[in-house]
């Protein structure tokens, strides 16, 4: 069927823009209001990605039309019907007081919405089947060099080892980690006057994406190197910059992020951990937990109280620790530091570990930029690239689950012939590659917001908002297209579910980014 996206995207745009002057007289304490509004505004922002896609694309493929058709279709039923914050959470446009402009929206986008799509999902379905993938070309040369180098590295490093890996509950091996470094993986963004590539956030996205695609916890390598990079890049002294970053860039160190504490999560103004100077050195005591590859990791960006008199953000620092690298019988060397590894359902390869300091000491140098009580603004400046490489780890799970789910369909019969020519089977193949797609062109676009240099995180919060939400699902279908073998430890698809639900957590939660994403929008800062 023919549609005229943009004036669909317009009535879409619209309907957003309402949404938003509906909020003026709902309190903030409505959650669900808000959050929703944050949604409204994401699903929007993906179509108008999605459609940037298309125009950079020379108008796209006929697959590539076709999955954006199966794209505004759905997400405008979505809006205009109920849109999903979670499993059992939707959105009503009565919600918001919107009954009324909804059925305006659905009367404006009748065509769209009300067409049967089952031939073209039936399509999509075959294409994948045929071998063809929506175009992923990028207007830089570069990036489309770069995707294929870490495909190729992927395919034959990552893949046909990171099952068993995950099995065992190994660490991803030093040779590996070493090959993912000569690759550049860990300077990708570090400025080339410290030894870094110098590359964009979207070069990063690519990297991360492929990367994830093989296992997530060779996407994740690279997240503690972006934060630690991000953090001396942009509020580090120029010695601290000169000493640490070619490291970090080099793979020689590997940098953990210690910030969450046992009874705090979210809330960061209500951390506890404690470091004074004594005697020229930096003392630390307190709890951390949930800290990704603390044992392995040479470096700790370590979010702490150091005026304990000055309650909230304002007493928060943080500083450069560096520890020896601990191995499998003396997991941490350092006096003063004891940890516990956390056991996991999924996100495996670097280990999570709940830390304890009793008189840990740093260097007195150790500060970040020299200065007290800057702690929690230097880390909210790392997050938005942070929260966007999240969502590349998210978009490279959505995808793999495809993958499997679809090489599953093609070789399992029943009765008499493949799983892909069931039309239930095929529906999911074709909305899970729909929403692989909206997810990879929203980040994308996040990362491009980035490397303007502007203000990012309602972008960034949208991009892991969605792409997450797209990992989890497309795994859910895939593990539904395997039936009782997809439950079953040997197939990976049982991996790549334990590893997609961790994407709507860690780097800010679901509901976290909602919260970022409407304050944000309700300010004007977008």
């Amino acid at each position: 069927m023919s549609v005229d996206l943009g004036k669909v995207l317009g009535a879409a745009r619209g309907y957003r823009d309402l949404a938003r002057a509906a909020l003026a007289d709902i309190p903030a304490t409505n959650q669900r209001a808000h959050h929703g509004f944050a949604w409204i505004a994401t699903s929007v922002a993906a179509l108008e990605a999605v459609a940037d896609w298309l125009a950079a694309n020379g108008g796209g493929t006929e697959l590539d039309r076709q999955v954006a058709l199966l794209g505004f279709a759905e997400t405008l039923a979505q809006l205009t019907g109920g849109l999903p914050m979670g499993q059992n959470e939707l959105l009503r446009p009565g919600d918001l007081g919107l009954a009324g402009e909804a059925r305006d929206l659905a009367l404006a986008c009748a065509d769209l919405i009300d067409a049967d799509h089952a031939a073209t999902r039936t399509a999509v379905a075959a294409a994948l089947a045929a071998g063809q993938w929506p175009s992923e070309g990028l207007p830089e040369a570069d990036l489309d060099t770069i995707r294929d180098q870490f495909r190729r590295f992927t395919e034959a490093e990552i893949l046909p080892n990171a099952h068993k890996w995950h099995l065992a509950n190994d660490l991803i091996p030093d040779a590996t980690v070493q090959a993912m470094a000569d690759l550049g993986t860990f300077g990708a963004t570090i400025p080339a006057e410290f030894g870094g590539l110098g590359l964009s956030k979207l070069v990063m996205c690519v990297i991360t994406e492929e990367l994830s695609r093989g296992w997530i916890g060779a996407g994740s390598l690279g997240t503690r190197s972006e934060i630690a990079g991000e953090l001396v890049a942009m509020g580090g002294t120029p010695e601290q910059q000169q000493h640490w970053l070619p490291k970090i860039a080099s793979g020689e160190i590997l940098p953990t992020a210690v910030f969450t504490e046992p009874d705090t999560g979210s809330d960061l103004g209500s951390l506890q951990t404690r470091a004074r100077l004594v005697e020229g050195e930096w003392v630390i005591d307190g709890a951390k937990t949930w800290i990704t590859h603390a044992s392995r990791s040479d470096l700790m960006t370590l979010l702490c109280r150091t005026r304990p008199d000055t309650q909230g953000y304002a007493g928060l620092s943080m500083l450069l620790v560096p520890k020896p690298r601990g191995t499998d019988a003396d997991p941490f060397q350092a006096a003063g530091m004891s940890g516990s590894e956390i056991e996991v359902l999924g996100y495996r390869g670097m280990r999570e570990y709940a830390l304890q300091f009793d008189g840990l000491k740093a260097p007195g140098d150790a500060l970040l930029g020299g200065e007290e009580g800057q702690g929690f603004k230097q880390l909210m400046r790392t997050f938005e690239a942070a929260r966007i490489q999240t969502a590349a780890r998210a978009v490279g799970v959505a995808k793999r689950a495809l993958e499997l789910g679809l090489s599953y369909a093609l070789s399992r019969k029943q009765f008499g012939k493949a799983l892909l020519h069931f039309p239930r089977v095929a529906d999911k193949l074709a909305m899970s590659l729909t929403d692989f797609v909206l997810s990879r062109e929203l980040t994308y676009a996040a990362a491009r917001a980035k490397d303007t240099g502007k203000r990012c995180d309602i972008e960034a919060g949208m991009a892991k908002l969605l792409a997450a939400r797209a990992a989890w699902a497309n795994a859910d279908a895939s593990l539904q297209i395997h039936g009782g073998n997809g439950y079953a430890l040997e197939y990976e698809i049982s991996r790549v579910l334990c590893d997609a639900r961790i994407l709507n957590i860690f780097e800010g939660a679901a509901e976290i980014q909602a919260q970022v994403i409407a304050r944000g929008l309700l300010e004007g800062r977008n």
